[in-house]
């Protein structure tokens, strides 16, 4: 029994970031029935799921012959036809389509089950989506080892003693909420506020919807006077809970923050407005970056005027500069869907605009305000309607969270957008927006719940992920993945969005329209490329 309790003060001393650590062993008197707790200190608690539920059912589409035409991202598209295997399973898919239009579900999901492949078994753990603990008798015995360790260290105020089993047991269990809650104020106590934000931030994608963890990191951000960032978390929890009885609340908190942001911009423009001045002349004057003489008086004014008014200057300047796909067709298809998921986002403040640009490689992008711009290969490499469906939810999501707004804001405008645009080099690169891992989450969790709500089936960013996971190993070059990486522990993550969620995964595809859109924008840009090439041609000559 000592040598186990040594052993646990041992791994506490070993996390500590002093080198005088006091986690001495006459610290902790452990009585000899706490020998099993000790034992099972590393054995990790599985989270369960619940089943899958039916989700609504879209609007009925035209559904004309397939055309197979998969096309890779960043090479011109494939002319080879798809194995039989595929092809086979396509019509399936395209039947329990039809079927799941024609409101016969139970067989609509027979046959969607025997096209799709179930999800895989994962053993991880790792940062999935948990059910909030408040109660420390719900605990492993670990957990509740922890937190009695901790609760010594705070009554007789050692830091050491409070902090590291602490940050244990958040590690391991951070859906148990007082732990949480205790752990960030400890850190605020001790002065570590940015620890306590790295927190905050982890803890609320793994336990989006608790309400009390959402006004702990509102009012952390807003005691850094971080009032932007304060405004867009309360924003994001009402988007990312609508149904929450505090929804309108945190509403209210995210324009009272805001408020107070436009407060501290106008401020800053009347203190700096010398500075910023030269701020868009040099940027031009350096790179010769098309966003040309926006200055910082510019940018500052559009702050001001909130995130609609950035992405409408940026998306202006784009569409002097993009090749745009104006088939009707084509447009009608993707706007369609977006309208489908936009109607749903919970930002009726935004005017949404979907564009496809003339592109064969896969990318997508949404500007601040709900201006989606997608390439003509995101249409091209996806397989279905619902894959499609996924790539925008997911863009959109970034948008509605204000994601892009949240990046241009961090210091001055003109110098972060600028960093979008390239001085050269192909409209494929042309915005590269790096996001956190945690604004990837986030709009995993809203993009998911979006294709989910408007009855697509729910797996589609997923099918999409895995899909690209593979074809970056052995072909890289996917634009997308450089802003989004895909990894085993994201694709995980999704997959428990929807388990986690009961979202349906078996609703529609639409398999049979996608595959008639793909072949006719295939078909529209071989023509552009033969009217290209004998333009070429015609200039060489004269």
């Amino acid at each position: 029994m000592k040598i186990a309790c040594n052993s646990l003060v041992l791994t506490l001393s070993l996390l500590s970031t002093s080198t005088t650590v006091a986690l001495a062993a006459e610290r902790y008197s452990f009585s000899p029935n706490r020998s099993e707790e000790i034992a099972q200190i590393d054995r990790p608690k599985t989270p369960t799921s619940q089943p899958p539920r039916s989700t609504p059912k879209p609007a009925p589409t035209s559904a004309p012959k397939p055309t197979p035409a998969d096309s890779p991202a960043a090479i011109p598209a494939q002319t080879s036809e798809p194995a039989p295997e595929e092809l086979a399973r396509q019509q399936k898919l395209i039947e329990a389509d039809r079927l799941y239009l024609g409101g016969q579900f139970a067989a609509a999901e027979k046959l969607y089950r025997e096209a799709k492949p179930p999800f895989p078994n994962t053993k991880s753990t790792v940062d999935r989506l948990r059910q909030p603990v408040y109660d420390v008798a719900q605990l492993p015995i670990p957990g509740r080892v922890y937190w009695r360790i901790a609760q010594q260290g705070l009554a007789q105020k050692l830091e050491t003693k409070t902090l590291i089993p602490l940050k244990m047991l958040v590690e391991k269990y951070p859906e148990f909420i007082p732990g949480s809650l205790q752990y960030i104020q400890s850190l605020k106590d001790y002065k570590r506020q940015p620890e306590a934000i790295e927190v905050l931030e982890r803890v609320t994608t793994i336990v989006p919807g608790e309400a009390e963890l959402a006004k702990v990191r509102i009012a952390t951000l807003r005691e850094s006077e971080k009032w932007l960032d304060a405004s867009l978390a309360a924003r994001q929890f009402a988007l990312i809970n609508p149904n929450h009885p505090e929804a309108a609340e945190f509403t209210k908190i995210a324009d009272q923050n805001m408020e107070r942001y436009q407060l501290h911009l106008r401020a800053k423009m009347r203190e700096n407005t010398a500075a910023n001045l030269l701020t868009g002349v040099f940027n031009y004057a350096v790179t010769g970056n098309f966003l040309g003489l926006l200055t910082g008086i510019d940018s500052t004014a559009l702050l001001l005027q909130g995130e609609s008014a950035v992405g409408e200057k940026v998306s202006e300047r784009l569409l002097t500069r993009l090749q745009l796909v104006e088939d009707e067709q084509v447009l009608n298809y993707v706007r369609e869907i977006g309208n489908k998921l936009a109607a749903v986002a919970g930002r009726k403040d935004f005017k949404y605009e979907f564009y496809v640009v003339k592109d064969e490689n896969l990318n997508a992008f949404a500007l601040p305000g709900g201006k989606v711009y997608i390439n003509a290969g995101a249409i091209l490499y996806t397989n279905s309607e619902a894959e499609l469906a996924g790539l925008l939810a997911h863009e959109l999501a970034h948008a509605v969270l204000s994601h892009g707004f949240q990046l241009a804001t961090q210091g001055n405008l003109t110098s972060n957008l600028a960093q979008f645009i390239p001085y050269g080099g192909t409209v494929a690169d042309l915005i590269v927006l790096k996001y956190s891992r945690d604004m990837e989450r986030q709009a995993d969790i809203l993009g998911t719940r979006l294709l989910a709500t408007t009855g697509y089936a729910a797996d589609g960013m997923w099918n999409l992920t895995v899909t690209l996971e593979k074809q970056e190993r052995e072909r890289p070059g996917f634009v997308w993945l450089s802003s989004h990486p895909v990894t085993d522990e994201r694709v995980e993550y999704i997959q428990n969005l929807i388990e986690r969620n009961g979202y349906n995964r078996y609703a529609y595809e639409g398999v049979e329209r996608h595959q008639q859109i793909k072949a006719r924008l295939k078909q529209l840009l071989e023509q552009e490329k033969l009217r290209q090439e004998r333009q070429e041609q015609e200039e060489r000559q004269k």
